[in-house]
């Protein structure tokens, strides 16, 4: 049944050169499956004028590779200027109240269907409990910060820079984390370190 996760267990998928991701379950928590993935600077900032702030291809592939196949949680912006959300088999579910006729979307790939609009992040999580395996959050601020407390894992790429931008991700290290994955790199711009943060059971809403 697509909506059983008694058995599951999440896959971290091996990112090129970095070896094997430890494939640890997730915690008990009120949303044992939600994870969030997110680019952010050291001063948290996420996007400038509805784009990314930096374009590191390293960072897209680490995107593209952890929600391929997966449910996603965005809201309106996120998936307007997103052409890929509907690829590698991602079930995108859109946070809005506006109809579908007022959303300016890309073209959706031939055969596929508008995805599920949401009134709100409840409305999506009910909807993401129906669909199989990890669900991953990405974006934009506001739905960051609805969820950012059920989460029970959050993908991170820290840019080590303080860079100019109008949207930011909540204050994460407000909760206890442990790091289950960590490597550092860097491109001709930026240097960055991607991390799996698992949030510790004290620290679960």
């Amino acid at each position: 049944m697509r909506g059983d996760r008694s058995e599951l267990k999440p896959v971290l998928r091996p990112f090129p050169r970095s070896g094997v991701l430890p494939a640890t379950p997730m915690p008990t928590t009120r949303n044992p499956f939600l994870s969030l993935i997110v680019a952010c600077a050291e001063n948290r900032v996420i996007g400038r004028e509805s784009s990314l702030p930096w374009s590191i291809p390293e960072d897209q592939a680490w995107f593209h590779d952890h929600t391929a196949g997966r449910p996603v949680i965005l809201g309106r912006i996120s998936y307007e200027v997103w052409p890929r959300a509907h690829l590698d088999g991602r079930e995108p579910i859109v946070v809005t109240s506006r109809p579908w006729d007022e959303l300016r979307p890309f073209p959706l790939p031939a055969g596929v269907q508008p995805p599920p609009l949401a009134r709100n992040v409840d409305e999506a999580l009910r909807i993401a409990a129906n669909l199989p395996g990890e669900v991953f959050v990405c974006g934009g601020e506001k739905i960051f910060e609805e969820t950012l407390p059920l989460a029970s894992r959050l993908y991170l790429t820290l840019v080590h820079a303080d860079v100019a931008g109008d949207v930011k991700f909540p204050e994460w290290r407000r909760f206890s984390w442990s790091e289950a994955y960590r490597r550092e790199s860097a491109d001709g711009a930026f240097r960055y370190t991607f991390s799996i943060l698992e949030k510790r059971p004290e620290a679960r809403s």
